[in-house]
This record gives structure tokens, sequence and C-alpha cells, in this order.
């Protein structure tokens, strides 16, 4: 198996050292645009390989997409990342000729291969590099579920004073402002976590989930890395290990919730074949409603992509 990490930045190199380190795939490519970064990089964890015990090989290029041909899957983390006072939609402009032009490149060498977006606006990028690759819904989708609910989980394991292995959650929406973590969808070894915290305490903790990115952004002056390169390589392990793990995915919904031609999270059922199930669980009026806004402005940030001459 082959993987190809777009982006030899924090997020692109953890993704690529998170993947080694777990031996998901016998090869991986860590391309980038900097003359040398990926190389050095790609190097680092390769001479990482004998003291953590893992046989996957990772190779850096500079701009040479003949070098990613015959990729299984494609993490794409290229973009410029968010500095303060930056939100998620300032980016569309520089990142989604950059989404664009890396989809063109990689589609050329693996037209098979799924497609896994990270890049601002995440759901945006998603939608970009899907129109780019005309590739079906089941193999071009966006990570951002997973790490929202890490987020939350993580919160919550520390609020409760527990292990964070413990803790399911799931939300669903666009990645920022508007998500919709769902309380009634998160146990802590399967207890109903409304039973173990106070309402007040969980929706503080639902309203830092919703700011986790912008409050790292303001401690470090830019965006996460490690949570996120983690994230995209567990959504590579769910495909290339055909785990059919349900995690919150970033996809085109096609009629689920209601809701058609926007691309949004959901619960998903990821395997080797991509997204081979959308699951739609059943929300309450409140969840419906938050739902929607989410919709709403993850479509407004759409049709400005759309009205875009450089990604037309």
């Amino acid at each position: 198996m082959k993987v190809t990490v777009v982006g030899a930045g924090n997020v692109g190199a953890t993704c690529a050292d998170v993947l080694a380190y777990k031996e998901i795939a016998n090869e991986i490519v860590l391309l980038d645009i900097k003359e040398g970064v990926a190389e050095g990089k790609a190097l680092d964890i390769w001479q990482k390989a004998p003291i953590d015990l893992y046989d996957s090989r990772t190779v850096g290029v500079t701009n040479d997409y003949a070098r990613t041909a015959g990729s299984d899957v494609v993490v794409i983390t290229s973009g410029l990342p968010r500095k303060p006072g930056m939100s998620r939609d300032d980016l569309i402009g520089i990142n989604a000729g950059i989404v664009k032009s890396v989809t063109e490149n990689i589609i050329k060498h693996s037209p098979n291969c799924i497609i896994v977006v990270v890049s601002n606006p995440l759901d945006v990028m998603t939608y970009c590099a899907a129109i780019t690759s005309k590739f079906p819904r089941q193999r071009v989708m966006g990570m951002a579920g997973i790490l929202d609910t890490a987020r939350y989980r993580a919160f919550l394991a520390e609020a409760l004073n527990c292990s964070p292995k413990d803790i399911q959650a799931m939300l669903l929406g666009g990645h920022g402002d508007t998500m919709v973590p769902l309380p009634r969808y998160t146990t802590v070894s399967g207890i109903p976590v409304t039973e173990l915290i106070e309402k007040d305490k969980l929706d503080a903790i639902v309203d830092r989930t919703i700011n986790g990115g912008g409050e790292l952004v303001k401690l470090m002056g830019t965006s996460a890395w490690y949570a996120p390169g983690s994230a995209a390589a567990q959504m590579v392990e769910s495909i290339i290990r055909d785990q059919k793990r349900i995690f919150p995915v970033c996809i085109e919904l096609q009629g689920e919730y209601g809701i058609k031609d926007c691309f949004l999270g959901v619960p998903v059922v990821l395997g080797r074949n991509g997204v081979e199930r959308v699951i739609e669980l059943k929300l309450n009026e409140e969840e419906k409603a938050l739902l929607n806004i989410s919709h709403g402005k993850v479509k407004e940030v759409m049709n400005v992509l759309d009205n875009m001459p450089a990604t037309a």
C-alpha cells in the first residue's frame, strides 16, 4: 500500500510520522513545494524507524508528482495556516487555488486514489477537491469531525478526571464556529455524559470545543498540528486496513439530513472503498436547527468559491 501526503508542514509531517510509526502503508511519500523540506522530514522519520521499530519507508520529494504515482490514498494538507485574527473563511482565496492545483496533479498520477482533505477552510476545500477531481463522493472527504470530537472528548476527560479512551462522542456540521456537538450521543463507558456532568459545565465544554481551533491559534500564533495530523492518519488507517470504523467525516450530502449539494461533517463508515455508508442520526428539533445554521454558513462559502474565476 502507498500513501502520499501533500504538504510537509507541521500537519503533513505529523500525519506522515503517525502513518509510518503505525506501519499503515509500505511506502509514504511526503511532497512539498519548498526545496528540501519534504526530503529532510521524510529522512528524519525514516531514521527513527530503527528506534521505534517500524518498516514503513518514507520518501520526500519537491514538487515531483510523478513520484506519487499509484497512491492508494492521498492526504492534502497544503495551504496557508491560520494566523491570529484570521478566520478559516479568510483563507479561501489562496487555499482554493492551491488545493485545485494539487488535486489536478494528484489525479494525473493516481486516478483511482481516495482523497482526504485537511486544508482550511475544510468543508469548502473538500468541495474544491471534489469538483476538481470529479471523483464519486465516496472517494473525496474532509478531515474535521475526528479532530473536533477528539477535542470534545479530551475536554470531557479533563473535567471528569477519567481516561479519554472511555469517551465516545459524535458531532455534525461544518468545521468551525457552527459545528454541532451532540451531547445526546456522548457516552462514558456507555453511560450518558449528561448523567455525569452538570449542564452548565457541559455547555461550557461544548463552547470550548466549537472554538477549539481558535484557542490554539491564540496560544501559538498558528494552527494546531499534532491532533489534526493524527486525525488524518486515523482516517487513512481505516481506509487502508478496511476497518470500517464509524467517524464523523466531511462529505457531500445527497439528501441525507434533508440537505443536498453541500459538504458537511456527518458520521460515516470508512473502509477500503472510502466512504462506504453515510449514517443518518435521528436529531431532535434543536439539533436540526443547529445543523441547518451550519449548512447555511458552509453553503455561503461554497458560493464564494463558485464565483471565483481561478477555481471555476
